[in-house]
């Protein structure tokens, strides 16, 4: 290299070390001004990043499922609100919420009706300091000097001196301050609450979405409400959820904590709402609080969307249940108005599928005085499985049955019907005497020697007229188990909570035996009644009773969702009695009503769908809600039945306590009852098989005519 090179090097060199450091000095200074501009301009926003936390434990509710009836009409549905909500953070405090409220007052408007004296005191409180340091006296701050009484007793020393000369200075404005601070009090940190859900205008949610920014906490969201299309009925049946107010029971709170509820989440409390909570209660929207170190939410961020509640399909037809209980109410009225009983109020109706336990009505009206005296009919389908009586003669089939198979009678066995002295006790007769007659003529004229000479026999006693008669009172039980084979005096396993099971007698006298086995002693519910018809119908299998039919997906729209679970019959024992015997029963039922000198012969006569069945007169005792009348002589009036006789496809019972007394007049509204619903059923079957055969038909045109365009 020569020396020019060289010289020539050395100048570039210089050149290039002063290019680096001007680079370097140019992104030191870049780094200094972002510095500056993340410290000064943006270091809060930063800082309010670094301090903020997430809670994760919130969530708000979703849309409970619907429930439809076998034909897929909504019994209950949901009806969409407008809902102003509050969320409280940790950092609120009362004086924040209070200011809130007032702001929201002027926003919207508030019922007062809920707000209690408790709550006006807490607010006189808050908002009077001044006076209300003056219901502290020096004595009572000496106290707490001395250790006498605790600091804490203080405000209630205050609430107790509050009059009610203070609580009038609150003006109505006030109040409605009030009632929204009580609906904000009365949630859990970090929980949404509704402040209002009933009767929001679009104005008021247009005037709150604007002023959002002012209104920490607040927010316009999307709730629901429950609709009953049908109004009453079926409403006992169906049950109740509890308010956002109510919230979980207490005496649930642990097991629904448990499952991850929130406790002012609704939930099922009664019947079927209850039962199946966990399908309706549906997947709730889960999102997270993001707050700074005092609580303040900052954000909310939605984790997950949530699911409505599943769809119950029940088995009840409404359409048939509608006309049930349009014939009960007149049937009950006209009854009350022609016995003049002052007992009767109530009667009951059950009709279910014998083939697999679907219940297809389960009705019941009971009459009940209003404060003004007027009398009033309500829903008491509820009382078909809670409430129980004896149900008299109804139940011979079950007495028939035991005979059989205990061996104390066989088919074709023939006794005298005549009445029975025995000494210490009233003759025991039937209505009427009837002389020699065999099984299915006792079931057929509803004879009761037959089924006391029935008893005699399997207790091992011998009648003999005016003397006494010792049995066996072992027999009690086996009778009784005989009858729980059938459902009668056990629970019948219903997909409901809360069913009774009836009640058994504790005497023992040999009276009471020939009592029980016509159906005068013992008590049992009118679901009870209907299980057992159904199970001599069907041939013997004792099926569980089913209300709930399918579990379905929510649909958007109004649509249906996919099933996620049907219901499959159940069978719960099978009778231990001979097939041959069952059907000797079943034909003593058909002779009830399709033959003349049968019970139920000139109600069903002319019935084209071939009935079968019992009917039943109890001598029983009153027991109703007038207490003046307790223990009062009077009839309890059943009938059970099914048809078509050689083909069952439904059963029912009917159920008339207190129908009527020896100073009234006797009716039969358990037989008018059971042909008019009976008639109906038939009625509604032919009405949908010609809409079905029609849509058919149409279906079969539309598809030629596509067909004939296509060619």
């Amino acid at each position: 290299m020569t020396n020019g090179n060289r010289r020539r090097r050395k100048k570039y060199l210089p050149f290039r070390l002063n290019a680096l450091f001007l680079v370097v000095f140019l992104i030191f200074c870049g780094i200094v001004l972002r510095l500056g501009i993340v410290q000064i301009v943006y270091g809060q926003d930063y800082q309010k990043e670094l301090d903020r936390k997430e809670e994760t434990d919130i969530s708000s509710t979703v849309p409970r499922g619907k429930i439809y009836d076998r034909n897929y009409s909504a019994l209950v549905d949901n009806e969409p609100l407008n809902a102003i909500t509050y969320t409280r953070s940790s950092a609120a405090s009362h004086e924040d919420r209070l200011e809130i409220a007032k702001k929201l007052a002027g926003m919207i408007e508030q019922k007062t009706d809920k707000v209690t004296e408790r709550d006006m005191k807490d607010y006189w409180l808050i908002t009077r300091p001044e006076e209300a340091e003056k219901k502290i006296t020096d004595q009572d701050r000496q106290k707490v000097q001395d250790g006498e009484i605790p600091e804490g007793q203080l405000y209630d020393l205050q609430l107790s001196r509050i009059t009610k000369e203070d609580l009038s200075s609150i003006s109505k404005e006030e109040l409605e301050i009030l009632a929204i601070k009580r609906q904000m009090d009365a949630g859990y940190t970090m929980t949404p609450q509704i402040i209002k859900n009933k009767e929001v205008t679009p104005k008021e949610v247009a005037v709150v979405s604007e002023h959002l920014e002012d209104l920490p906490g607040v927010d316009i969201t999307a709730d629901w409400d429950r609709k009953y299309p049908y109004g009453t009925m079926l409403r006992t049946m169906i049950g109740n959820i509890s308010s956002p107010e109510q919230g979980i029971p207490r005496e649930l709170r642990d097991t629904f904590l448990a499952k991850g509820y929130s406790l002012n989440d609704r939930v099922g409390t009664s019947y079927l709402e209850m039962e199946y909570e966990e399908v309706l209660q549906g997947e709730k929207a889960r999102a997270k609080n993001i707050t700074d170190r005092e609580g303040n939410i900052l954000d909310t961020e939605v984790i997950s969307e949530g699911k409505s509640g599943k769809d119950l399909i029940l088995t009840v037809d409404i359409e048939l249940q509608k006309e049930v209980e349009k014939i009960i109410e007149e049937e009950l009225k006209a009854a009350k108005q022609e016995s003049g009983t002052a007992m009767l109020d109530r009667a009951f109706v059950v009709m279910m599928d014998p083939s697999n336990g679907e219940v297809l009505s389960m009705a019941g009206k009971q009459i009940i005085k209003e404060g003004s005296g007027a009398r009033k009919m309500k829903d008491f389908s509820l009382g078909a499985m809670t409430s129980s009586y004896t149900m008299g003669s109804a139940v011979k089939g079950a007495t028939v049955l035991a005979g059989y198979e205990s061996g104390a009678i066989k088919p074709g066995t023939v006794l005298l019907d005549e009445p029975l002295y025995i000494a210490g006790s009233n003759p025991k007769k039937s209505y009427q005497t009837m002389g020699s007659i065999n099984d299915t003529e006792a079931l057929k004229r509803s004879s009761n020697v037959y089924m006391f000479k029935t008893a005699i026999e399997m207790a091992g006693g011998k009648y003999k007229k005016n003397g006494a008669l010792p049995l066996d009172t072992g027999t009690f039980s086996v009778m009784r188990n005989y009858y729980s084979q059938f459902g009668l005096g056990v629970p019948t396993g219903i997909d409901l909570p809360n069913e009774a099971a009836g009640y058994k007698g504790t005497s023992v006298t040999p009276g009471l035996l020939l009592d029980l086995s016509i159906g005068q002693y013992d008590t049992y519910t009118p679901l009870q009644l209907a299980q057992y018809v159904s199970t001599i119908a069907n041939g013997g299998y004792r099926m569980k009773p089913q209300m709930v039919r399918e579990i379905r997906e929510p649909a958007p729209g109004e649509g249906l969702g996919p099933v996620t679970k049907s219901s499959e019959p159940q069978i719960l024992n099978k009778l231990t009695m001979n097939q041959g015997n069952i059907e000797r029963v079943q034909e003593g039922f058909r002779q009830v009503m399709q033959e003349k000198g049968g019970t139920g012969y000139s109600y069903f006569m002319g019935a084209d769908y071939s009935p079968a069945g019992k009917t039943g007169t109890a001598q029983a005792f009153y027991d109703g809600p007038d207490k003046n009348k307790f223990l009062s002589p009077t009839y309890n009036l059943t009938m059970v039945g099914y048809a078509p006789h050689d083909q069952p496809e439904v059963a029912f019972s009917v159920v008339v306590p207190w129908a009527y007394d020896k100073s009234s007049n006797a009716n039969s509204i358990n037989k008018v009852i059971s042909r008019r619903i009976m008639d109906k059923y038939f009625e509604l079957k032919s009405k949908h098989e010609k809409e079905n055969l029609e849509e058919k038909n149409i279906e079969k045109i539309e598809e030629k005519a596509v067909s004939a365009e296509a060619g």
